[in-house]
């Protein structure tokens, strides 16, 4: 028998069978620990169970507790292959790459040679291949794991692709996954060549130092690799702390210029407490909260502002706004300031205003004129034309509204009340599971 295949067999004894293996490492990867009665737990780096925290308001301003969702890993496969918005949700926590690193190190180091071979140097080649074979394995599952779960675009909402393009730049999310793809192959590549090595020595010694060596080169792997995985951590934790934006639901889309007021808005329409500051673009993604009104559960979103500007002038901030209206099936409050307050013009304001209803008009839709109460009087009944009535009252049928007197709110409530009912009849029918 030739030294090649006894080094196969010798590998063959002590290998675990792939179908096992995989199954094994990916439970073992993804955290699920097994408990008393059959149940299971999560490791301390896998959330198994997403809460969203956010409670939601009743018309009486009392508050009702958020309902928690579960799914299995089985579920929640399922659930990534359709358009259904909150994928991002359901991504796994990614460890550090110094930490995938150390453990796999110290469970590797742990591996003990198959019980029963006598002979030294044949237990100490054993105990070699099977250490490299074991941190190859530690170090790729892992990678392997983060490529199958996070979702491919192709299957996300088209809003999800939207936040995806928008926040990484086109293109940018895929290349993450591949380089972590490219650095598994390049571990296994590693892995296996040393570990056959270790398993065709003939001495002691010999299989110790190819042991070494093949710790060293695959640490060497990893470590040059290992920016692909910080970056993947850096896109968890940015898709996570997206939204979760229900196409089911009604929902309102306050849209308007920056600083006229939208994030005060949706604190007294919603369970939503955006920043608000008197400077532009204080709001640089979609906030969402939520609205309790005759047992029915609406959204409200607060988006980054408009500027006056062609399509393709505009930044990413505002095209997150554009996503919104674009993709989602929502009702628009767009608000105007002709107080003169906010930095954007009146003139700029109503160019910007004809602008989103010509192109969003077959939304339902309602205007609102936010700071009533720093307007002056106008000094003549009388208006030329769109412009200059626009300046003087906002567009036809707004609602003037002041957050500092009170002035119009509960007309607004109400108004908002109506128009999200109204679009639940919009909805799409959701689908049974």
């Amino acid at each position: 028998m030739s030294s090649t295949s006894r080094a196969f067999n010798l590998l063959h004894k002590w290998s675990i069978p792939s179908s096992k293996a995989s199954t094994w490492s990916k439970r073992k990867t993804l955290g699920f620990i097994s408990g008393k009665n059959g149940t299971r737990g999560a490791s301390v780096w896998f959330c198994h169970q997403l809460h969203s925290s956010i409670c939601e308001v009743t018309q009486d301003g009392g508050k009702i507790p958020p309902v928690v969702h579960s799914h299995s890993p089985k579920e929640e496969k399922s659930l990534s292959n359709n358009q259904s918005v909150g994928a991002f949700q359901k991504l796994p926590m990614v460890m550090p790459a110094i930490d995938i690193l150390s453990s796999a190190q110290r469970k590797a180091r742990n591996v003990t040679p198959t019980k029963g071979i006598a002979n030294i140097a044949k237990r100490e080649r054993n105990r070699a291949a099977k250490q490299l074979d074991t941190l190859m394995k530690e170090l790729a599952v892992p990678l392997r794991t983060y490529v199958e779960i996070f979702p491919n675009k192709k299957f996300l909402h088209p809003y999800e692709c939207s936040l995806i393009e928008l926040t990484f730049g086109e293109g940018n999310y895929e290349k993450v996954l591949r380089r972590v793809d490219s650095l598994r192959k390049r571990l296994i590549s590693v892995g296996k060549e040393h570990a056959s090595l270790c398993a065709k020595s003939t001495t002691k010694r010999e299989a110790e130092e190819r042991l070494s060596e093949g710790r060293k080169k695959l640490q060497e792997a990893f470590n040059q690799g290992m920016n692909a995985l910080d970056d993947l951590l850096h896109v968890a934790k940015s898709l996570r702390c997206m939204p979760v934006i229900d196409p089911y639901l009604p929902t309102l889309c306050l849209v308007g210029a920056p600083n006229v007021g939208k994030s005060s808005l949706v604190r007294i329409l919603s369970s939503g407490k955006p920043e608000v500051c008197n400077y532009p673009f204080t709001t640089r993604g979609v906030l969402m909260g939520h609205i309790m009104l005759n047992f029915e559960r609406f959204q409200v979103t607060d988006t980054p502002g408009l500027l006056r500007r062609r399509e393709d002038e505009r930044n990413n901030i505002e095209r997150l706004t554009l996503a919104v209206l674009s993709h989602l099936p929502t009702a628009v409050l767009y608000v105007h300031d002709l107080s003169g307050d906010c930095g954007t013009t009146s003139n700029d304001q109503f160019s910007i205003y004809k602008d989103i209803k010509e192109k969003y008009g077959d939304k339902l839709w309602l205007d609102v004129v936010s700071k009533c109460d720093l307007l002056e009087p106008s000094a003549s009944v009388h208006v030329l034309d769109d412009l200059d009535r626009y300046k003087s009252f906002g567009p036809e049928g707004a609602i003037p509204v002041s957050i500092t007197t009170g002035v119009g709110v509960e007309e607004l409530k109400a108004k908002v009340y109506q128009l999200l009912l109204s679009q639940m009849t919009r909805l799409p029918a959701k689908e049974e599971s």
